[in-house]
């Protein structure tokens, strides 16, 4: 039967050899207690796997079952449960009179762990015959003085009860009546729970009678009254209002798994904004106690549902939740803040933001394992709460500021981003801001940030005193210029040094003096010039390791993307100086400053003090720059250059920002609109519904999502599109598999016929697997009739998104044939099951694309001719998302870059750069590179890609 429960499962070892019938006679006949353990075990692990081994049963009762062993007594119960108890007509067999003789002897022992031990097997028979004549011992012994035998019989008695309610008709009253009675607390836990299996009526009424005194009672009998009670509830409203002022009792008791439940249970039962506030409080209370990271996620994740079915209800409770930061975890962390920034409102963001600068503060001072990544996300908290309520980014913004010099460099990227969007959307703080910036530049250690704040700078720098200010502070930075004549100073100064130590240590003049040499090209040099090399090669390092300032150490050490940056900042600054002061002289001036930082980094990117030679892009860029500098007095071009220069750039940043508004806000109007009941749906009336529990609520639904039943994917359709053939249609054996996916787990339910005329006898499906994929349980062996069918499942664990392979084949035995195998076709996995399409910001992609050290390039070969269509084709494809904002793709001007970026749902990130181009009617030309951080991800997506491009072509 479906319903019937397995209590047991051994895995038999094919390796192992199997003793024959005689040697398992003998151990039994002659063995010592030990041999027939071992014998036993045998025994029991060849029956569970198929063999009954009816002839060894006599044997069994003759020599196992007299004795007195306890070992062997377990491995006897275990043997009664598993072998044969009927003949072929359905009676019981005769040998089991002895069998039943023995169990009731045990029923009466004076040990009564033995008692206790049998009462728990007579759960597991489903017998009548043998359960008849047991009743009066198992009725007795419910007064036994030990309470071991008193819990046990109350389950035994519930047991046949619910199975042959004729053999025990009064069951009911004497479980009631022992509840009574009893005091110890897992008997009375036992006795409950039978009563609510076997007569619910009863164990309402008796809850109800000590409803007042459930705070009291031990944890497991307070689990059981709150199962009962949600029970009760889908069917009766009567007791509701005594069922829900018991759970609010509850929220308050000492053990976290009845909180939990008794928190669940009154959501369920009612939704009023005092009963939700108190499970929610007990929720939190539940997470700051519990030690256990994966319990605080669970929880979390209630919470959250809560915060969505019952939006501003708990908003008072942000600051609770905030406590939740004390976990040392950081997934934790970022769960919790995640739910309180939803939460926050004009009312509590003042509170929120304190809190978050505090957590700030401490984490310069605690030695923490993940502090860098915490200080991050505290850093990106405060920051979403001051774009969304201008009214503490005053508060915040100089807070932020002072980690701009942080050696942590993702989080100093972050305040820069943070003070560049406050500078943009709120004007009256710009000029602190910009003063604060200026102060801390020179404490800055990034490329990055400092490409920020120069940027900053050049934007938003207004005035006279601004821009004179920021002058000073760059130059500061920059330390002495030119460039290349000072780093030359140095190394002359330390060659100076060296000569007059040697001057020094030279007292009389040596006699052999190095000869001077002819070169090839007839200059002249001596031995001494060769032997100075490596000399002054050590100095010329010397002076690279000198201390520098640090927007000058960026530079040389090859940083040329921020000497860009900088060559543009000074170029707005001086448009703007020159249309701020009337005096020629100071423009001209400050104009010729500029070209002359400008040429020193050119000049010194050319030379051997820079770690590497600047690259043509950049030299460009900043020649680009320069001609606008000397050409910035010509009222021809003046109008024009001031546009692009202190006009364009602020717009083009003021239009992002407003894009990723509209993104966030469409986003979230998605979420809301999004259909959650279809329009033709069956509406549910609970009171019209059947005593019986006609509508399954949540709790009963839970089994059904954890196997996938409640999947959208298992409609029809869907499963014939899933359907893969393994064999032809002329094979002996046909079979086909239905593959479903559903998360971690693969279950492949396989059709097989038999298509000849014969019996196919031990037939057996044998799969094996490739890649991260195991084989949970192998198929059983079957007897296949002539042009009958059966279904054979196999379940398949999954550990990781990697293109995973099955091969099998289909053995069995039958008369007059040799060839009794039928190879399958392989199956291959589409690990698209398990790739979801997501979204991170610019920043987030770049760190990733830096840190994953696995790389698959795949070139492009296709037919298709849109280069905006082959993109969507790859995005359809792969599952990935593109993260390039649909605006830069507008246009037609025969090039595309995007970037896309997936998830797994083992949580691995997927990210791509598509890079292509077209000549005229020529076809497309580029390639994909994937980046992630495992090899099997990125190599199946590669081979992904290449078939998808076969399809199109």
């Amino acid at each position: 039967m479906a319903t019937d429960l397995c209590y047991t499962l051994v895995y038999q070892d094919d390796a192992t050899e199997t003793p024959s019938l005689q040697e398992f006679q003998r151990a039994f006949e002659k063995g010592s207690d030990e041999t027939r353990i071992e014998t036993m075990k045998k025994l029991l692990v060849i029956m569970l796997n198929g063999d009954p081994m009816e002839k060894l049963l006599l044997h069994v009762i003759r020599f196992v079952l007299p004795s007195r062993n306890k070992q062997l007594k377990k491995l006897l119960q275990f043997y009664w449960e598993i072998c044969p108890k009927t003949k072929p007509d359905g009676k019981l067999k005769d040998e089991f009179i002895l069998v039943c003789n023995a169990l009731m002897n045990d029923l009466q022992h004076p040990n009564e762990y033995i008692r206790g031990s049998t009462l728990r097997f007579l759960c597991k028979i489903k017998e009548p015959e043998v359960l008849e004549p047991l009743v009066p011992s198992v009725r007795a012994c419910l007064e036994h003085r030990h309470s071991y035998v008193r819990k046990n019989a109350v389950f035994a008695i519930g047991s046949i009860y619910k199975t042959f309610d004729h053999l025990f008709p009064d069951a009911p009253e004497v479980v009631q009546s022992l509840l009574l009675s009893e005091a110890d607390m897992t008997c009375r836990r036992n006795a409950f729970v039978v009563l609510c299996n076997v007569d619910q009526g009863l164990a309402v009424q008796y809850l109800l009678q000590v409803i007042d005194s459930v705070p009291s009672f031990d944890e497991l009998l307070q689990l059981a009254v709150i199962e009962l009670i949600r029970k009760d509830s889908k069917n009766s409203s009567s007791n509701k209002a005594a069922y829900i002022r018991c759970l609010s009792e509850l929220l308050a008791a000492a053990s976290h798994s009845v909180k939990y439940e008794a928190a669940a249970i009154l959501l369920y039962l009612t939704t009023s904004p005092a009963a939700v506030k108190a499970a929610a409080s007990c929720y939190i209370e539940l997470i700051v106690k519990e030690s256990d990271n994966n319990v605080k996620l669970i929880v979390l994740d209630r919470l959250e549902d809560i915060r969505n079915k019952h939006d501003r209800v708990l908003d008072d409770l942000v600051m609770d939740i905030l406590q939740v930061l004390t976990s040392p975890d950081i997934d934790v962390r970022r769960k919790a803040i995640r739910i309180a920034l939803e939460m926050v409102s004009s009312r509590n963001v003042q509170e929120v933001v304190l809190f978050l600068k505090k957590e700030l503060t401490k984490t310069q001072d605690d030695a923490y394992e993940k502090n860098t990544e915490y200080r991050q996300l505290l850093i990106q908290s405060i920051h979403t709460c001051a774009i969304k309520f201008s009214e503490v980014a005053a508060n915040v913004v100089h807070v932020l500021m002072e980690f701009l010099g942080d050696s942590n460099n993702p989080a100093a990227v972050d305040v820069v981003s943070f003070v560049r969007e406050v500078v943009e959307k709120f004007p009256g703080l710009r000029e602190s801001i910009l003063e604060k910036l200026l102060d801390t530049f020179t404490d800055m250690k990034s490329g990055k940030v400092f490409r920020g704040a120069l940027w900053i700078i050049g934007e938003y720098c207004e005035n006279t005193n601004e821009i004179d200010d920021a002058w000073k502070q760059i130059r500061h930075a920059l330390g002495e210029i030119p460039l290349l004549a000072s780093e030359q100073k140095l190394l002359d100064a330390a060659e100076a040094a060296d000569e007059e130590d040697k001057e020094g240590d030279k007292a009389v003049p040596s006699e052999g003096a190095a000869p001077r040499r002819i070169l090839a090209d007839g200059t002249y040099a001596t031995e001494s010039a060769y032997t100075e090399s490596p000399a002054a090669a050590s100095r010329l390092e010397a002076v690279k390791a000198a201390k520098k300032p640090p927007l000058r150490s960026l530079i040389l050490a090859g940083d040329y993307f921020l000497s860009t940056v900088l060559s543009t900042a000074l170029t707005k600054l001086v448009l703007r100086y020159s249309k701020l002061v009337n005096d020629v002289a100071l423009v001209n001036a400050r104009q010729a400053e500029a070209m002359l930082i400008m040429t020193s980094i050119l000049r010194v990117g050319q030379s051997k003090f820079v770690a590497f030679e600047i690259d043509e892009d950049s030299y460009d860029r900043i020649m680009q720059d320069l001609r606008v500098v000397g050409t910035a007095g010509d009222d021809e071009n003046v109008e024009k250059i001031n546009t692009v220069y202190l006009q364009d750039t602020r717009e083009v940043y003021s239009k992002q920002l407003q894009a990723e508004d509209k993104r966030l806000a469409d986003a979230k109007a998605e979420n809301e609109t999004s259909v959650q009941v279809q329009v033709d749906d069956v509406i549910v009336f609970r009171q019209f519904a059947k005593k019986s529990g006609g509508i399954a609520d949540e709790y009963d639904q839970d089994l059904s999502r954890a196997t996938g039943s409640l999947d959208d994917k298992n409609d029809l359709m869907s499963k014939l599109n899933r359907i893969v053939q393994l064999t032809g249609f002329s094979d002996k054996v046909y079979a086909e598999a239905v593959v479903n996916v559903h998360q971690y787990d693969i279950l492949m339910d396989v059709l097989i016929v038999n298509q000849t005329n014969e019996t196919l006898q031990n037939l057996t499906v044998e799969f094996a697997t490739l890649g991260d994929l195991k084989l949970v349980d192998r198929p059983a062996t079957h007897n296949l009739a002539p042009h009958s069918f059966l279904t054979v499942k196999a379940p398949i664990k999954v550990s990781s998104t990697e293109t995973g392979v099955i091969f099998g084949n289909i053995v069995y035995d039958s008369h007059g044939s040799t060839e009794n195998c039928v190879v399958l076709n392989d199956i291959h996995i589409d690990i698209m099951d398990y790739i979801n399409p997501a979204y991170c910001n610019e920043t987030q992609f770049r760190s990733m694309w830096t840190e994953f050290e696995w790389e698959n390039k795949v070139n492009v070969n296709t037919n298709v001719s849109d280069l905006k269509e082959y993109l969507q084709h790859i995005m359809d494809s792969t599952n990935m998302s593109c993260l390039t904002p649909k605006k830069q793709l507008e246009g037609d001007c025969g090039f595309l870059s995007a970037n896309m970026y997936a998830r797994s749902i083992f949580g691995e990130d997927a990210l791509a750069n598509l890079s292509i181009e077209k000549n005229g009617d020529g076809p497309i030309i580029g390639h994909i590179r994937i980046r992630s951080k495992t090899q099997g991800i990125a190599l199946s997506l590669g081979d992904k890609i290449t078939l998808a491009q076969k399809t199109v072509a």
